[in-house]
């Protein structure tokens, strides 16, 4: 007799690409309300939210349709895979606002960076702050990367924990 093995990539393919219009719906709104500038706490929390919750039920999604069983190794495959597809589809569309949407947002943030800067720092020159804000235009692509690997890391810490309480193994070989 032949098992019909469940596929952890089939899971974190469709609930990464439900991550994914999540955070890109999310994202509009911030956008057409005027407040995709803003990188507070509560926006941050939001988006952490979305991604620990797809990544919850695509956990238990799959040991409902693997007859209750799951494995460490199938939620840490599912979180993970559900946090890079989700955000590989966030930068795009990130990368989509800031050169097409909105060519002139990256300009926008380094104008609000260089005022907080301002603020947070009164003992700086506006020389020595110019210079911060060239250093980080040179070095605007490392984001891309680094949020990948961030976005990979929570993947897996949501993995790690669900997979830690919802586990049950089949003991039978």
């Amino acid at each position: 007799m032949e098992e019909n093995k469940i596929k952890t990539g089939t899971f974190a393919l469709r609930y990464g690409l439900l991550l994914g219009v999540i955070g890109i719906t999310f994202g509009l709104m911030l956008f057409f309300v005027d407040m995709h500038y803003e990188r507070g706490f509560a926006i941050q929390a939001i988006q952490i939210g979305f991604i620990a919750i797809t990544i919850v039920i695509a956990i238990i999604q799959f040991k409902k349709a693997n007859e209750g069983f799951l494995t460490l190794s199938d939620a840490l495959k599912i979180g993970t895979g559900v946090a890079l597809i989700g955000c590989i589809l966030g930068l795009i569309y990130f990368f989509l606002l800031s050169n097409v949407i909105e060519p002139d947002y990256m300009d926008k943030m380094y104008e609000i960076g260089k005022s907080e800067a301002i603020t947070n720092n009164p003992k700086l020159t506006e020389e020595q702050i110019d210079k911060g804000i060239e250093m980080q235009k040179r070095f605007a692509w490392v984001f891309y990367p680094i949020g990948l690997i961030i976005n990979i890391i929570i993947g897996l810490i949501v993995g790690l924990v669900s997979g830690l309480i919802m586990k049950k193994t089949n003991n039978v070989y």
